[in-house]
């Protein structure tokens, strides 16, 4: 997967944990894109089978987008952390996680997880 399709799927993830019914418009206005951008995104997703629309229209992860979700929202969550933990402010931390989120492998996200564990 793209590291857009996570940024959806992880978005999607944070506005179910906010709302409780998620809608097209509210993940464009998280996102700031359009309809249109965020209508072909969801598109896609829901014919690879990571999101589904429910019958009042509201966006549904399936477990395979789920699973994707939590992952690349635990992988922002601890790297935020860590790089607040050695001094970064909040707002700059958030930002660069979410770059570095997508990328790191997942031999040195454990790595990292385990650190931030092992410090609380």
């Amino acid at each position: 997967m793209r590291e857009s399709g996570e940024m959806y799927l992880e978005n999607i993830l944070i506005l179910k944990q906010k709302l409780s019914n998620v809608r097209a418009v509210d993940l464009a206005e998280m996102m700031g894109y359009s309809k249109a951008s965020i209508s072909r995104a969801l598109s896609r997703l829901k014919n690879d089978g990571f999101v589904a629309l429910d019958d009042s229209g509201y966006l549904l992860l399936t477990e395979k987008g789920s699973k994707i979700a939590e992952t690349i929202y635990e992988r922002h969550r601890v790297i935020t952390d860590l790089l607040v933990a050695i001094g970064v402010d909040e707002k700059t931390a958030a930002a660069d996680a979410c770059k570095i989120e997508h990328d790191i492998s997942e031999k040195t996200f454990r790595a990292i997880k385990k650190h931030i564990i092992d410090k609380t």
